[in-house]
């Protein structure tokens, strides 16, 4: 699971105090492979998080494998969460990544708790599960069993191909429980793609994830988000985008414009000056006093988009208003019904969840 013969270091007090002061930190990791990044692997107390919920959803739950993400999106709302190591927002967030190298041992201890109700979990609203580290980790194989040997409902929201590595798991999953998958795929301009996602998978790559995921019989909404004002908001962008979107076999969509909140700001900005200097006084008028875009501007785009949703043929999907990832279709409201897309059919459940799930670890680590 983890590197052997890469440069490790165990102190970082000068470079990094938040981290040197970390109880649970096991090692460093630099290698060839991902230049200029450090992987800090900790041993993790809990991996489920309970997040505060309004009214008759009064509370969501997440995992979060990963903290910090090599997609580095210069919009990434989650900037922030780094700050907590003193761990800058920017750069930081991009290359200094924690990873809970036990996540999965601690999740079965904490699902086999007489307490837990077998509520949905959400994966990736904070941090990408599937960015590429996974395909060298291997953490959420661990997480899916079990989540799904224990009769929780699951949801995946990613920016990563490498999900499809998971597939076999997961529609065995969805035989026991509720899955729910969705893609990010905010930008279809290949250029622009690249300069505002540069560590993500390309758009076509996202798209053809869509396709495989629909062929082995699971659902998968597409998520616009976020849309960029004056840059991906043009009617041409958005009916390509919601026409590829239906050529993949997205169960549904959904969007939402960018919003900006602090320690995103100024990261976005910086990225915004840079490549669009013409833009950044529009931006400062949508942006000043606020970190969502103004009610004016969101009905704007509302009256733009429903239209061209319900002319591609899509449904408008549902966001778990909680945690901001896909709604599982475990509560109340449940989910458009989807025509079935032609691929292979779903097999009945086998033995791949029993072989993925993690030891019970010696009580004395904990």
């Amino acid at each position: 699971m983890r590197w052997s013969g890469q440069e490790l270091t165990t102190e970082q007090a000068g470079a990094l105090p938040g981290l040197a002061r970390l109880n649970n930190l096991v090692r460093s990791v630099r290698t060839p492979e991902f230049a200029g990044i450090t992987f800090h692997e900790i041993l993790a107390k809990s991996a489920l998080n309970r997040v505060p919920g309004q009214s008759a959803m009064p509370f969501g739950w997440t995992i979060n494998p990963y903290r910090g993400c090599s997609h580095a999106c210069t919009y990434c709302f989650a900037r922030n969460t780094h700050t907590y190591l003193d761990l800058d927002a920017g750069k930081d967030f991009d290359n200094e990544i924690i990873v809970k190298v036990n996540v999965a041992e601690v999740l079965r201890k904490e699902l086999a708790r007489p307490a837990w109700e077998r509520n949905a979990v959400a994966l990736g609203t904070n941090t990408d599960p599937y960015q590429r580290a996974e395909g060298r980790y291997r953490l959420m194989p661990g997480v899916i069993a079990a989540l799904a040997d224990s009769g929780t409902p699951l949801s995946i929201l990613t920016k990563g191909t490498l999900i499809r590595r998971d597939l076999d798991l997961l529609v065995e999953a969805s035989t026991l429980v509720p899955v729910d998958l969705a893609l990010s795929i905010a930008i279809y301009d290949d250029e622009l793609q690249s300069a505002v996602e540069p560590g993500t998978p390309s758009t076509a790559a996202r798209l053809a994830t869509v396709t495989a995921i629909r062929e082995r019989g699971l659902r998968c909404s597409v998520f616009m988000m976020p849309i960029l004002p004056f840059l991906t908001d043009t009617r041409a962008h958005l009916d390509d985008a919601l026409r590829q979107a239906k050529a993949a076999g997205a169960s549904d969509v959904m969007y939402t414009a960018l919003h900006l909140r602090p320690g995103v700001r100024d990261w976005f900005m910086q990225w915004l000056a840079r490549d669009h200097p013409d833009l950044v006084p529009r931006y400062h008028e949508l942006y000043g006093r606020n970190a969502y875009a103004p009610k004016g501007y969101r009905q704007w785009l509302a009256l733009r988009i429903k239209p061209l949703i319900r002319a591609h043929g899509l449904e408008h999907g549902l966001e778990d208003p909680v945690t901001g990832g896909v709604r599982s279709r475990a509560l109340a409201r449940p989910a458009p019904t989807v025509p079935a897309f032609p691929g292979r059919p779903v097999p009945g459940p086998g033995l791949l969840i029993a072989g993925e799930l993690p030891p019970e670890l010696h009580p004395t680590l904990f």
